[in-house]
């Protein structure tokens, strides 16, 4: 069995202490270089060399907090080591590749080409990002295509390759236009011979249209079953709507046959493997601010607008969400922040119980505020019982940096180490921390101000009903009411997501 099925195993067996992960932080770093389409030799070494240096594929199991206790099933293993056999055939190292982007193809080429791909393209911030590949990649799996990524310099070095002695990077020197000028050549000799097209861009943003909508019918797929290369943009987590379409039920219900909130959790852990300069500030983190906490909390707190939104309304919210509505933190006091227990020399010994609250915020003052108010309880209590920290705060989000790309994905991979997420509701940051996670998060509610006392919606959060992220924009070719459920029809695993009104998500019962 190859490491990436390995390190999926990982996850769900107990993990070793936390002293088998100390180590030295100037771990070595290759470049991950993307490949030059018809390479191979020397660059493969170097690919192989990323592989086995990728050192948060090796740890990242042992320091998390909050360990699955849902496993893979036997069938998505089965098809993830089916899906590297065949990524490695048809990588762009390969002459399946080379076969298949070639601008003239030769005249005794085969019409059925031994690979077919699916490009994905980048749009919006990470979190979408991630979203959107995770989905691609389910697709991929689905339909026997090879996932390729055409990440820029802002992505480049976030993560590490994910299949064992392989590429996804569409070569550098690899471009559509090839494929297009195919593509005009195809469509002169059409009226010929029977014309299948070479390549097909496909749509699936929050913006798309009733055409881009069309791929979601199950009746379009055997059309795209045709076509070699499907390049892709989205920005959203699609990966429900596929449970919908009659074409693919059966085969995801071989998946996940008992958990359907983990699908991006098992997939995204999978795919997603910081690079060792990602890992190396995520732990140095880590070790010196989380690792000694009794308990980690999580805030993710997104602003869309600060006008319409005050930082003082949000703050008051957040406030009552993690000490009234779900009663995360118990403030300081003699008897809840301490216990007393009898040490060996029969001596009673007084242990105090720590929490360590991470806030990631592109604004800095709901740390300061809430380091401000914890400091006060611990200096009542005699002792640090709560601390506040953050990695960054940037203020804006900056698209195309990846410095900014980078600093986001540490405060995804460190909320996802902890023990409970409180998230901002239409997040997709959110959602991928908690996804990864594999927890059930508190999504603090919309607080739109919708009159002038800015009083604090109640409840100030609610317990979300899934650990899945929420498809927010998809189609409506399948009905998605239990009550009008017929045979054949949809499954009663989707449900509206709690944060946005016209989202899907997948559940495992609905509520």
């Amino acid at each position: 069995m190859t490491a990436s099925l390995l390190l999926i195993i990982a996850y769900s067996i107990s993990p070793y202490s936390l002293l088998l992960q100390r180590r030295s932080s100037s771990s070595i770093n290759p470049t991950i270089q993307q490949p030059v389409a018809g390479g191979g030799g020397e660059e493969e070494e170097v690919l192989s060399s990323e592989q086995y240096s990728c050192v948060s594929r090796q740890q990242l199991h042992i320091i998390r907090s909050s360990y699955s206790s849902s496993k893979p099933s036997p069938f998505l293993l089965s098809r993830l080591k089916e899906y590297e056999q065949r990524h490695k055939r048809c990588d762009p190292f390969s002459e399946s590749f080379n076969r298949s982007s070639r601008e003239q193809p030769e005249e005794k080429e085969d019409v059925e080409l031994d690979c077919r791909y699916i490009v994905w393209t980048p749009v919006n911030g990470l979190g979408n990002r991630m979203l959107s590949i995770s989905s691609s990649f389910l697709y991929a799996l689905l339909t026997n295509r090879v996932l390729l990524v055409d990440f820029g310099p802002d992505m480049v070095d976030l993560f590490c390759e994910p299949f064992h002695n392989s590429t996804w990077f569409l070569p550098r020197d690899f471009t559509f236009k090839k494929l297009l000028r195919r593509e005009e050549e195809e469509e002169e000799q059409k009226k010929e011979m029977p014309y299948v097209a070479s390549l097909l861009q496909l749509f699936l943003s929050y913006d798309n249209d009733d055409y881009d909508k069309l791929f979601f019918k199950s009746e379009t797929q055997p059309l795209l079953e045709k076509v070699p290369w499907l390049v892709l943009r989205s920005d959203q987590y699609f990966a429900p709507y596929l449970f919908l379409m009659p074409c693919f039920r059966a085969e995801l219900d071989r998946m996940f046959p008992d958990d359907k909130e983990t699908v991006f959790h098992h997939l995204g852990r999978y795919l997603f493997s910081p690079s060792n300069q990602v890992w190396g500030h995520i732990t140095g983190f880590y070790d010196a601010y989380l690792a000694k906490a009794d308990r980690r909390i999580g805030l993710q707190i997104r602003v869309f607008s600060l006008d319409k939104t005050p930082a003082s309304l949000i703050l008051s919210q957040v406030i009552n969400c993690i000490q009234e509505e779900s009663r995360i933190i118990i403030l300081p006091n003699a008897t809840t922040t301490t216990t007393t227990t009898a040490s060996s020399s029969g001596r009673n010994r007084t242990t105090t119980t720590t929490t360590a609250i991470l806030v990631a915020s592109l604004f800095g003052q709901f740390y300061t505020e809430l380091n401000k108010m914890y400091k006060e309880w611990n200096e009542k209590a005699g002792a640090t019982v709560v601390g506040v920290y953050r990695t960054n705060h940037e203020e804006i989000q900056v698209l195309g940096s990846s410095s900014h790309n980078m600093k986001a994905l540490v405060d995804i991979y460190l909320l996802s180490m902890c023990d409970v997420l409180v998230t901002s509701p239409r997040s997709t940051f959110g959602y991928v921390a908690h996804g990864l996670a594999g927890l059930t998060p508190w999504i603090l509610q919309s607080q739109d101000i919708e009159d002038e006392e800015q009083r604090v919606k109640e409840p100030a959060c609610r317990r979300g009903v899934s650990k899945e992220p929420c498809l927010q924009f998809h189609a409506n070719y399948y009905d998605t009411n239990p009550d009008h459920r017929e045979p054949g029809g949809p499954v009663p695993v989707i449900m509206d997501c709690e944060d946005f009104q016209y989202g899907l998500k997948l559940v495992n019962r609905r509520v």
